[in-house]
């Protein structure tokens, strides 16, 4: 066996060794998932992905189900595909890939804070819409509250064009609510106290007369 067949032989193996790996490489490429980040703010960081706890930084697969609870928020960050805000006491299956977001909407309320092509959320009422930057929708559910996003601001969820994420709220009403309703109704005893020529009528018939004249 000469050199030159020698060489030949050499380069051919180098050819096929090259050509092995950049398959290989390419496969591998392919066959890596995407993935996303999850980022939660709020007072409540028990954010669940398929049933688990969840912290915040944790890795979010496609087809994974997220459910944020009443008082946080969370953010699917995808990078350059994407990012969903999800409100509270909202629940998502989400899925994706290197290119296009969709998702199931359960509860609650998503926001597309960015994406490189339309988003698809598919309600409870069992429509479809194509949300863009910036767009929200809610599952159709009649309970949808306001809520802070992750800036602290608030955001009008039940669309009834007022700003209500205070707090200190009892009942359904903040408390200079509750201090207007006490405050009228006891300015409505003292005027019925003062009236009538300071007589206030008991039951039975009894008349106590107040003593000033």
């Amino acid at each position: 066996m000469n050199s030159k067949t020698l060489i030949r032989k050499a380069l051919s193996l180098c050819l096929v060794v090259t050509v092995y790996a950049a398959y290989s490489m390419v496969a591998f490429a392919s066959s890596e998932k995407v993935a996303g980040e999850l980022l939660i703010s709020g007072k409540d960081s028990s954010v669940r992905v398929n049933g688990e706890a969840a912290q915040n930084g944790r890795t979010i697969f496609s087809a994974s189900s997220i459910s944020t609870p009443e008082n946080s928020t969370a953010i699917i960050d995808l990078g350059k595909i994407g990012k969903l805000q999800l409100a509270p006491n909202t629940t998502i299956n989400v899925a994706f890939t290197d290119k296009a977001i969709s998702g199931d909407l359960m509860t609650g309320r998503v926001t597309v804070l960015g994406s490189a092509e339309a988003v698809s959320i598919k309600t409870t009422e069992g429509k479809t819409v194509k949300l863009n930057a910036g767009e929200s929708v809610s599952a159709g559910l009649p309970d949808d509250k306001d809520y802070r996003d992750s800036n602290g601001n608030c955001v009008d969820a039940d669309k009834d064009g007022k700003l209500e994420c205070d707090d200190a709220k009892v009942g359904g009403l903040v408390w200079w609510g509750w201090t207007a309703i006490l405050g009228g109704a006891v300015a409505a005893v003292v005027i019925a106290a003062t009236t009538d020529n300071n007589r206030i009528a008991l039951g039975g018939g009894t008349t106590v007369v107040s003593p000033s004249r």
